[in-house]
């Protein structure tokens, strides 16, 4: 008890000690301390505003000079632009105009002027000779010559994937027959057939294809064309870590079997990809595509008593087989990539000759929706119809006037989407055979006025008028057509010489033909028999 209350007792003194009244005089000089401390603080706050201040309107300053520089600069850089497409565009037209001089120049130089298919001169009963004998000819002579190259062509592409490693090489496809050979319209030699022979990566890989009209990643000019992306199962499938992590022994994917997780498959090289990608190469394609074609060729050779040449290194696939008789036959199997479950096809090259885009784009036929085409309207029109006839007659008049002055822009390639575009804006009725000469006249005047718009669509893409029935996909039949004539826009040599070699088709019309028919007449001369087998 003592011991607590002196305790107390302590507390009680030193809060009296400590109490500041006990100490008046020690503290009289803080107040005048403070006030000058202060008076500096707000003198010096006062210089930091006024700095603040300065450095702002500094910066305003700044910004609105660089406003105004980019302002000027965007302006100049419109200006400039502008001037640049006006003077880029007056050059363009002056071409144009230069071009068009050039043509009717060249025209009006020609004996007789320029020639309208409207001024040719042609019999009918000369024409209807003229297909009756081709017809008669070619039409068996074409389907021994079909049957011949269908059975070559399956006991080659049998050896063919004899000869290939199903794990690592690509996987042959049958093949489907395309152009004049396989549409009944072929009427002049040499006899070539075309067949498109599809393939696909080895598993667990696929194609996915990128198209012009549906990626952007196709530049604006390879319209008609797309590139080919070699993808493996269930590499772009969301939310799957199968194929990224380890599972484990006691784990299974409901997605994808035990053998895709672990099969790690070939590699970009033996895909035949671009190097360092993953896109589908041409030019490794067509190099894979000759060795292998030349590989089972020989497995099979000793089965026949005929003889098979490359005709070219630069095109795989295109074969020359030789009798002993001399006959030849010409045989192109290309090899395509499908796309999807269409009847589309991305071809390595086309058997014409005509280079294409370059690698890795590669151009989009729809040749097997042309052939359906062309057998939906024979179906349609009136029985012996002329609308093959008109074809065979302007490819052979295109055939015989490059043999007279030389390679031509125009193919037969280009009449017959001439010919599909006027069988869909003409009445069906208007085909029967006693018709063969206004719609000859059709078809050359259709081409006449494509020649002097520089313009021929692709008949199926873009095209609102092709029957549903064809199926053609809808990405296609959406598309924006497709220019075939766009070169004569960009090359006015081509375009004069197009020009002058489609003049000298109309002028020499009547000639050629009469000149012809009675050869056939005769069997002197046989457009087909004289390069069969």
């Amino acid at each position: 008890m003592q011991g607590a209350v002196a305790r107390v007792c302590m507390v009680v003194a030193a809060a009296i000690l400590n109490h500041p009244l006990l100490f008046p005089q020690e503290n009289t000089t803080l107040p005048e301390q403070d006030e000058e401390l202060m008076a500096r603080m707000r003198e010096h706050e006062e210089k930091l505003e006024r700095e603040q201040a300065k450095l702002e309107n500094e910066i305003l300053e700044l910004e609105s000079k660089q406003e105004e520089r980019a302002s000027r600069d965007a302006y100049m850089w419109y200006f400039w632009s502008s001037v640049s497409f006006v003077i880029f565009f007056v050059i363009e037209m002056c071409k144009v105009d230069l071009a068009e001089t050039e043509i009717r120049n060249l025209e009006d130089e020609e004996d007789g002027g320029s020639v309208t298919p409207t001024m040719m001169v042609l019999d009918k009963d000369i024409l209807r000779n003229f297909c009756d004998k081709c017809s008669y000819s070619s039409a068996h002579e074409n389907w021994k010559v079909r049957e011949f190259v269908e059975g070559l062509a399956d006991d080659l592409l049998e050896s063919l994937r004899s000869v290939c490693d199903r794990d690592t090489d690509m996987e042959v496809g049958d093949f489907v027959g395309i152009g004049s050979m396989f549409e009944s319209w072929k009427v002049c030699g040499p006899l070539v057939c075309d067949l498109i022979v599809p393939f696909s990566p080895p598993h667990p890989h696929f194609f996915q294809c990128q198209m012009w009209c549906s990626s952007n990643k196709i530049p604006l000019d390879m319209q008609g064309s797309g590139r080919i992306k070699v993808t493996r199962f269930g590499e772009n499938d969301e939310g799957c870590l199968c194929g990224s992590a380890n599972m484990g022994d006691d784990m299974l994917c409901l997605l994808h079997c035990t053998t895709d997780r672990q099969s790690t498959g070939p590699n970009p090289d033996e895909l035949l990809c671009s190097k360092n990608t993953d896109i589908l190469s041409k030019d490794q394609v067509m190099k894979w595509f000759q060795i292998s074609v030349t590989k089972a060729w020989g497995r099979i050779s000793h089965k026949y008593d005929f003889q098979v040449l490359f005709r070219s290194l630069d095109a795989a696939g295109a074969l020359k087989v030789r009798f002993r008789s001399g006959k030849v036959i010409l045989l192109n199997l290309i090899p395509v990539v499908q796309l999807e479950d269409t009847d589309a096809y991305f071809v390595s090259h086309f058997p014409s000759g005509w280079d294409g885009p370059p690698d890795p784009f590669w151009p989009l036929s729809l040749a097997v929706y042309e052939r359906n085409l062309l057998k939906y309207f024979a179906k349609r029109l009136p029985q012996n119809s002329c609308h093959l006839h008109c074809l065979q007659i302007a490819a052979f008049l295109n055939r015989k006037q490059t043999e007279l002055t030389g390679k031509s822009f125009l193919s037969s390639y280009h009449l017959k989407t001439v010919l599909l575009h006027v069988l869909l804006s003409t009445k069906t009725t208007a085909w029967g055979a006693e018709n063969i000469e206004p719609r000859l006249r059709d078809v050359l005047g259709f081409l006449h006025r494509s020649l002097l718009e520089k313009r021929l669509h692709h008949a199926m893409v873009g095209n609102s008028k092709v029957p549903e029935v064809l199926q053609v996909p809808g990405v296609i039949r959406k598309a924006e057509p497709i220019n075939l004539f766009r070169s004569l826009v960009l090359q006015r040599e081509l375009y004069a010489a197009t020009v002058r070699h489609f003049q000298e088709i109309l002028k020499n019309a009547s000639i050629v033909i009469q000149e012809y028919v009675p050869r056939l007449s005769n069997g002197g001369f046989n457009l087909s028999l004289d390069e069969s087998i």
